[in-house]
């Protein structure tokens, strides 16, 4: 396992003061380039991020009084968040060192404790049966209070359930020299009862310049609609009540300079390695609103939609969906015109803009089309020939790739990776591995791009089917990850994908539930990619019937394609087709944080066994020297003794303990 030692130190916290700091190791050297995140949590400002310098110093400027998380990430998946306040005066400084090593444990150690900012670590180290012991582990962090704004951007409140998306056209302007974005948004929408209001969203940072009424033909209709802004929501007013049933069309004019702000930007302003213009989006966490106007929440899509970018004359935009054609505009800007034919979350809407060049090939029908600076297209067709193979296993288990008739495309982007529906984006340096390492450290990844197979998973898991809620991300994180050891079984066989699959125990932490409180925009822990795939490869020990899995979860991706979904429909659905009871299977692995225990306790010519769960009603069969057994939260014997090595931890993620 890669090793990452870190220590954060701030100083300055005063009213109106700048933010700085340093990321070193223990022994003073700096750690250049880690991305550092100052995210507000009691107010409504947009999150900012920057970049450690080669000394490792990382600057903020002034900041408004109040309580901030502070998130610093050297390696991606390796994070580390705490709680800090600017007050009215006076200096705080923290210092915390953080270390992941092999055996998976976590140290954290605060210095100095009586001026120490005591806030919480939000991602500590992995601790399992095999890694470091309970006692030295840190406590778990409990949930985050939601803020204003995730109270807002998580619920689905009244004037969001009124409604039902149709579609999108977002046509935009983007100045690079200024770093602005400019243009409107067209919402059509049905009602889906009487009602004189509804809720879109934009970060406060964005100016709402006006919104009208529109007819089917867009032409605008009536006086600018009245409107509110409470943190990012955006509640319009209508002069008369809108009917149910009825569709109804508005323009969202906005204008302004987007801020940069979590892991991966948000919307970024940068240039190339050769200086040329490069501006990505990507927002899954942040939300879309920090860029575009849209009904920012997870539960509702619309069921197509038109993307249209005005960048300088010279540059390129790659967007969602089908390329439809680009217009001079005589202005020296360029407009490119994309459609997506299928539904599509908000999240998931992407631009790429830069000095890109293309290649493309049909595969089986498909077209995929890869999109590199000019300087990377000669390692680019070698390192994504690998993409048609991904696309044969992945149909291979779940079906045809979900957006055909939209294609599919590989992006170059200055970040590691994201799932943008039909537009990839792919920051991988054009070798296997994660970021030039073994991920899994089992000799596996190597094999394969990480980026390339798992932001791609997502077009089935993520894209096609959605979560309503952030909270239930692991149908998406989770699934993925699963599909990643797929992809190894079908490329390399099971063997491998056993091997595969286990090594992703030593990313699991165990410390926090994978789904937190639900309609308060609650971020899961990272344990929703390794232990949600974990616990499915359980699950297919569970069938215990490899026709029946691969039909199971076939149909399950078949039955909810094109549909956002909650973790009781994946239950409901499982339950059907295995005819067992699985709702506390499913529970204690996705709503409590621990494993479930197997307790073996030794007789006279036999064993007694139970499983020590937090759900009451936990009963999950179980092999035991090759054979099935099923076990209770109450006591049974079974013939003979057993130890820890009979029960198989390979197909079952379990904890043993033999008393």
């Amino acid at each position: 396992m890669t090793m990452l030692i870190g220590v954060l130190l701030f100083g300055g916290w005063l009213q109106g003061g700048a933010v700085t700091g340093v990321v070193t190791d223990p022994t003073g050297a700096p750690i250049p380039q880690a991305s550092v995140v100052l995210a507000p949590a009691d107010h409504g400002r947009a999150a900012i991020s920057t970049r450690a310098g080669q000394d490792g110093g990382f600057h903020f400027d002034p900041q408004i009084p109040g309580s901030y998380t502070v998130c610093v990430e050297a390696q991606s998946f390796v994070r580390r968040c705490l709680d800090a306040a600017v007050g009215d005066g006076g200096t705080v400084l923290v210092k915390v060192e953080l270390a992941i090593g092999s055996g998976g444990g976590v140290a954290v150690q605060a210095v100095d404790a009586a001026t120490a900012n005591t806030g919480r670590v939000l991602t500590p180290g992995a601790i399992g049966s095999t890694g470091a012991q309970k006692a030295q582990a840190p406590a778990s962090p409990g949930p985050k209070t939601p803020t204003g704004d995730d109270l807002l951007r998580g619920a689905y409140g009244p004037y969001r359930a009124n409604n039902d998306l149709l579609t999108y056209h977002l046509d935009v302007r983007v100045d690079p020299e200024k770093k602005t974005i400019a243009g409107k948004n067209t919402v059509r929408f049905r009602m889906l009862a009487d009602g004189g209001k509804i809720q879109l969203d934009l970060v406060s940072a964005l100016a709402v310049d006006r919104i009208v009424m529109v007819d089917a033909g867009g032409r605008a209709t009536g006086a600018p609609l009245h409107y509110e802004r409470n943190e990012r929501a955006v509640f319009i007013d209508f002069p008369q009540a809108l009917k149910k049933g009825k569709t109804y069309g508005i323009d969202f004019f906005y204008s302004g300079s987007p801020v940069e702000g979590g892991r991966f930007g948000g919307m970024t302003f940068k240039t190339d390695p050769a200086g040329h213009v490069w501006i990505n989006t990507a927002c899954e966490e942040e939300g879309a609103s920090v860029w575009w106007p849209n009904k920012d929440q997870w539960r509702d899509e619309v069921e197509s939609m038109d993307i249209s970018v005005a960048i300088p004359n010279g540059l390129v935009d790659v967007s969602n969906g089908r390329f439809v054609g680009k217009t001079d505009l005589g202005d020296g800007y360029t407009r490119w015109d994309w459609h997506v034919s299928y539904p599509i979350n908000n999240y998931d809407v992407s631009l790429n803009i830069g000095n890109y060049v293309h290649f493309g090939e049909t595969h089986r029908g498909l077209a995929m089309d890869y999109w590199v600076l000019p300087e990377n297209l000669e390692k680019a067709k070698v390192q994504f020939a690998q993409a048609p193979a991904m696309i044969d296993a992945f149909e291979h288990f779940f079906g045809e790739y979900p957006f055909k008739r939209d294609g599919y495309k590989l992006i170059e982007a200055p970040y590691a990776g994201m799932e943008h529906q039909t537009a990839v984006t792919y920051g991988n340096h054009f070798a296997n591995g994660y970021l030039d390492r073994d991920w899994t450290g089992v000799g596996i990844s190597p094999r394969f791009d990480f980026i390339v197979i798992h932001e791609s998973g997502h077009e089935w898991f993520g894209n096609a089917i959605t979560a309503q809620d952030r909270a239930d991300m692991w149908i998406h994180e989770g699934w993925t990850t699963y599909l990643e050891c797929l992809y190894v079984e079908y490329m390399w066989g099971h063997d491998d994908e056993v091997t595969y699959v286990n090594a992703l125990k030593k990313k699991v932490r165990n410390l926090s539930p994978i789904i937190p409180a639900l309609g308060v925009n609650a971020e899961p822990p990272q344990d929703m990619y390794f232990k949600g795939a974990l616990f499915l490869n359980t699950l297919r020990s569970m069938v215990n019937d490899d026709v029946r899995w691969f039909a199971m979860i076939h149909d399950f991706y078949q039955t909810f394609k094109y549909r956002t979904i909650t973790t009781e429909d994946v239950i409901g659905f499982f339950n059907a087709r295995t005819g067992m009871e699985l709702g506390p299977v499913f529970d204690e692995y996705l709503r409590h944080a621990a494993l479930p225990v197997l307790e073996l306790k030794a007789g006279k010519g036999e064993t007694e066994y139970r499983w020590r769960a937090d759900e009451a009603r936990f009963a999950m069969p179980v092999r035991v020297k090759g054979r099935v057994i099923r076990p209770t939260t109450s006591w049974q014997r079974m013939d003979g003794a057993v130890s820890t090595g009979d029960v198989d931890t390979e197909g079952f993620y379990v904890a043993v303990e033999v008393k």
